[in-house]
């Protein structure tokens, strides 16, 4: 029989103390690793943030990851702006984590999640820009004798104002480079802003129209082996037993490797002949208890804590039980959602190099940090003698914020020392084993006086917490606020509607499927929950669902704003065209506020065609107005094919659905017209490229009950017959 080594399983999921405690959730990435060390091999570093070749180039180092939602070309033009460099000159790389730690995380938290790419490293980047010149200013003025103050910069040029003498950047770098880094780093005033805001095109884009960016799936080293893995179809359970025989005489197998006690990985020359191995290997599973679950069991699990006494409460004002039973009319409903999966275009996959005393991991991530400490502790080495190289990501969505697939990639190769082992998920294997969006259920109650005011609501809310699985010690109490996204009393996920009495609390359910943070995570259900809720309420009284809201956002100026806004544009209060109907929705959501007019025709009572989405965000800055346009066009993509199309079941404990065959999106031609308003409003920086996914659904439902007077609270639609067309 083949050798089969048994790999003791370690669990890691995201961040670790042995990397000062970096929280991985989630998001961006360009260009491989060991492109950093080149650079400061071949140009001064300026800070760490900046270093500029002698032919001006400038290298703007950023530790985020790059999904294809622009960050790195927006933290380029902070840093861009306050350097006063040549535009057409700049260019992005990543440093490592392990480069972070060796240097006291310097570059700081390597997660990319929670749209927190640009909103939580735009003070730094730009003090990163803002040093680098005036050290070159600094730098040139020491070169000509002259006082500082009298040199200006731009466009990568210095110039002596007196004099007219000027220099490039890249002439004085290396003299910059030695001079101690300011400590006191003013900004400039946004109103000063050349390069902040503009619609500048985004760097990566040519590499991806040739092809030549790589992506970590197409990671290729010298005398690479590739592997396929198999992990137990049911969470939590087991190899019971397994023959290697067949898959280790078969072509180009090298090593079965047994993966923890839940998965089996096969080597090979190339992934195919791994996988063909894999599937042709006799495997016995010990699934246990949870190999009974079903979606129905754990629905009735969700049912049964709408009506618990326990619950986590966030957010209470005023008496909302006294109020609804005093309520002259009391409204109530309930909606669940499903488990959804992120479902990236590129499966999981990392390659690993592991020796004695070194261990190397090239992947996509979304938190290098965690990646980093992942790899550690799978190759049981130290941080220092660890190292992980970002590769672009094929979609992440929050899924490789998790670094599952980063450990199995570690301990395979520590069964091959010296050998690089590409491990790549079957798309069979990443559907199945991926984090899911959870699965929620909740009971809405409104109250409304004898004039149709709303005087209580009443939210409960019944299902899984993120991180109760992923990351236990950021509960509160037990509580996990994440859940109440969109609810909260204040803060970036603030409830914006003033309403007199109101409870909202959260009866928390775990099933065994694993939640993870799925883009825009907890938003996607609050919104399509709150206002579905609302257009019920403002129906019930009797008022249009515009006038509705705004009476109960008035102490909500932002929020109304953008409201008012997509109202505006799509001219509600006028006579709609023929057969079409409209729906609206606002949220607060990643500090940004974000709201939505849809327009939807319905033929044959379950055809729906969405004729053109308006969606207007306040992100307090907009640092590339076009990008903010492609995200909020992109959101309404992942948004509206969750609503219609998607769906994870259970059925004997594992996932049912293994492919795109059975898990859908929306085509090109369903894609409504989407029409995007920026109106920045300054003062704050909030986020861009999951706040707008959650208004698109609702807006549509709720364009859906005007044109059929049909309300849907379970979903996709797809179960109720609704096809988009």
């Amino acid at each position: 029989m083949i050798d089969t080594p048994r790999i003791t399983r370690r669990t890691f999921l995201i961040g670790s103390a042995a990397i000062g405690g970096g929280l991985a959730l989630g998001l961006r990435i360009p260009f491989g690793g060991p492109r950093a060390a080149m650079a400061a091999e071949t140009a001064p570093e300026i800070n760490a943030w900046v270093v500029i070749r002698p032919d001006d180039t400038v290298v703007v180092r950023i530790a985020r990851s790059e999904m294809g939602q622009g960050t790195l070309t927006g933290l380029a033009q902070l840093l861009a702006e306050e350097l006063e460099c040549d535009w057409a000159k700049v260019t992005t790389e990543y440093p490592t984590p392990g480069q972070n730690v060796a240097r006291g995380r310097v570059w700081g938290d390597f997660s990319t999640g929670g749209s927190r790419g640009i909103r939580t490293s735009h003070d730094y980047v730009r003090k990163g820009g803002a040093a680098a010149r005036m050290m070159l200013l600094q730098a040139a003025a020491n070169e000509w004798k002259v006082p500082v103050a009298e040199c200006a910069a731009a466009k990568s040029v210095i110039t002596h104002k007196p004099s007219g003498r000027s220099t490039t950047f890249g002439k004085v770098a290396q003299a910059a480079a030695k001079l101690d880094p300011p400590k006191d780093v003013p900004l400039k005033d946004p109103k000063q802003w050349k390069i902040i805001g503009k619609p500048l095109k985004r760097l990566d884009t040519p590499d991806k129209l040739t092809g030549k960016q790589i992506y970590g799936i197409d990671v290729k080293l010298p005398g690479m082996l590739n592997a396929a893995i198999m992990d137990c179809p049911v969470f939590g359970g087991k190899v019971k037993s397994f023959d290697a025989a067949k898959a280790g005489a078969m072509r180009g197998v090298k090593k079965v490797v047994r993966v923890g006690d839940s998965a089996l990985a096969v080597v090979a020359d190339t992934w195919w002949h791994a996988k063909t191995a894999l599937a042709a290997m006799p495997i016995e599973w010990d699934t246990g208890e949870n190999a009974k679950v079903s979606s129905a069991s754990i629905a009735e699990m969700l049912t049964e804590g709408l009506s618990a006494e326990q619950a986590f409460v966030h957010n209470e004002r005023g008496d909302a039980k006294a109020a609804l039973d005093a309520a002259a009319k009391k409204i109530e409903a309930i909606y669940s959602y499903p488990y959804q999966n992120h479902a990236t275009m590129e499966p999981m996959n990392a390659t690993a190099l592991y020796s004695a005393d070194r261990c190397e991991v090239w992947c996509p991530t979304q938190n290098g940090e965690a990646a980093l400490a992942a790899t550690a502790e799978a190759a049981g080495l130290p941080v220092a003698k660890c190292d992980v190289y970002k590769q672009l990501l094929g979609g992440g969505f929050g899924r490789r914020g998790f670094t599952d697939y980063v450990r199995q990639a570690v301990l395979i190769a520590k069964e091959m020392p010296g050998t690089p082992v590409k491990l790549i998920w079957s798309r069979e294997e990443d559907m199945t084993h991926g984090k899911y969006h959870p699965v929620m259920q909740a009971k809405l109650t409104g109250g409304l006086d004898a004039k149709g005011n709303l005087t209580a609501l009443r939210i409960r809310l019944s299902g899984q917490s993120i991180l109760a699985s992923a990351r236990p010690q950021a509960l509160v109490k037990g509580k996990d606020p994440f859940t109440f996204q969109g609810f909260w009393p204040s803060g970036e996920h603030s409830l914006e509607y003033t309403i007199p009495n109101l409870l909202i609390d959260h009866a928390m359910r775990n099933p065994h499927v694993p939640p993870g943070f799925w883009r825009g995570v907890n938003i996607n259900q609050n919104a399509i929950f709150l206002e579905s809720f609302i257009d019920e309420l403002a129906h019930a009284a009797k008022k249009d669902p515009l006038e509705f809201r705004r009476k109960l956002m008035q102490d909500h100026p932002q929020a109304l704003a953008v409201l008012n806004a997509v109202a505006k544009k799509a001219g509600w209060g006028k006579r709609a065209p023929k057969g079409v109907h409209r729906g609206l929705a606002v949220f607060r959501a990643f500090g940004a506020y974000v709201a939505a007019c849809a327009e939807i025709s319905v033929s044959g009572g379950n055809k729906v065609k969405i004729r053109r989405i308006i969606g207007a965000t306040d992100p307090g800055y907009a640092v590339n107005p076009a990008q903010i346009d492609r995200q909020v066009a992109g959101s309404f993509v992942y948004g509206l094919s969750a609503l219609f199309n998607q769906e994870c079941t259970v059925k004997d404990g594992r996932i049912e659905q293994d492919n795109f065959h059975v898990y859908n999106s929306m085509r090109i031609a369903q894609m409504p017209k989407v029409e995007s308003i920026v109106m920045p409003s300054g003062g704050f920086w909030g986020g861009v490229g999951e706040p707008t996914i959650c208004v698109a659904g609702p807006a549509v439902l709720n364009a859906y009950f005007a044109a059929t007077g049909k309300r849907i609270r379970s979903f996709p639609l797809k179960n109720h017959g609704i096809e988009l067309v």
